[in-house]
């Protein structure tokens, strides 16, 4: 009882951090299609940093030390690539099938693990991949046949792209989340990503008007909120038990894009999405069985 109470409050807690993500993303998008990508971008950094930078003097977090900043810099990096292409691609599709072609992003990262890890990769994991390849074409599908604009294939293949940077950011997040706190978490990767943002200033920066000014806010608090939420169930269950929770965010998304873009969901989005999820839920268990195989033979 106490081993599923203890695991009950992360999952919970993951839960609400993927509802906010999914919220998030369609202030975003909204923010995106009002103010252009790129302010809507540098704008929601400003303020999540100012917001980050105000907890951090009230709880008076320490200063990271310099393995812990490298961390902290090469995952705000990655994120803010990942978010440009992933925002620029929900400009151009359904909400619900750009979260349905991320979901690739946990296969692609198998194949990064035995890149960057040196792990090896099984039979079982493999045919995960096939599987998970195919949930992308018949969602692509959907795409071919006609019923899109040919800047929505541009989207899906923008959302590829960011699947294989949030693949690697998600090696990055359990490792960041052993050794900063939430709080810490969410700052460093605003400001890291405004510091990004912040090269393309002297071009494209315009100052928002004044409508957009509450969107601006609310996305910066979820996504910080957001963060902070996700590094604080990573940091205390394990990785593969809470990933799962990440599908949730096809329904959110789904209500969501219904609801406020009058998004409809067609069926090759769900079946692809399906197969994707399947394919990633084999690949998990593959791991364990093999995390458990190695665990026996060195006991």
């Amino acid at each position: 009882m106490s081993r599923h109470h203890s695991f009950a409050i992360p999952f919970a807690v993951c839960c609400a951090g993927v509802a906010l993500f999914a919220v998030m993303d369609a202030a975003m998008k909204g923010l995106s299609l009002g103010i252009g990508l790129y302010n809507a971008l540098f704008w929601r950094a400003v303020a999540g940093t100012l917001l980050g930078l105000a907890l951090m003097l009230l709880t008076r977090q320490r200063w990271p030390s310099r393995a812990v900043l490298r961390i902290h810099l090469l995952r705000g990096t990655v994120v803010a690539l990942m978010a440009g292409l992933f925002f620029w691609a929900i400009m151009r599709m359904p909400l619900a099938e750009a979260i349905a072609l991320s979901f690739i992003a946990p296969l692609i990262a198998l194949y990064l693990a035995a890149l960057l890890l040196k792990e090896r990769i099984g039979r079982r994991a493999i045919g995960a991949s096939l599987l998970g390849l195919v949930g992308v074409a018949v969602i692509l599908s959907g795409r071919l046949q006609g019923r899109y604009d040919a800047d929505a294939l541009l989207g899906a293949g923008a959302v590829l792209a960011s699947a294989v940077l949030f693949a690697w950011n998600l090696i990055i997040q359990r490792q960041q989340a052993q050794v900063a706190s939430p709080i810490e978490v969410a700052f460093f990767q605003h400001l890291v990503m405004l510091g990004v943002f912040a090269l393309g200033a002297p071009f494209l920066l315009a100052l928002p008007p004044r409508p957009a000014v509450p969107l601006i806010l609310l996305a910066a608090a979820l996504a910080f909120t957001s963060l902070a939420a996700l590094s604080w169930a990573y940091a205390r269950a394990e990785a593969q038990r809470l990933i799962p929770v990440e599908y949730s965010a096809f329904v959110w998304a789904a209500i969501l894009g219904w609801l406020v873009f009058d998004e409809r969901i067609t069926l090759p989005t769900v079946a692809g999405a399906l197969l994707i999820v399947v394919a990633c839920l084999i690949a998990a268990r593959t791991k364990r069985a093999d995390l458990a195989h190695v665990e026996a033979g060195t006991a």
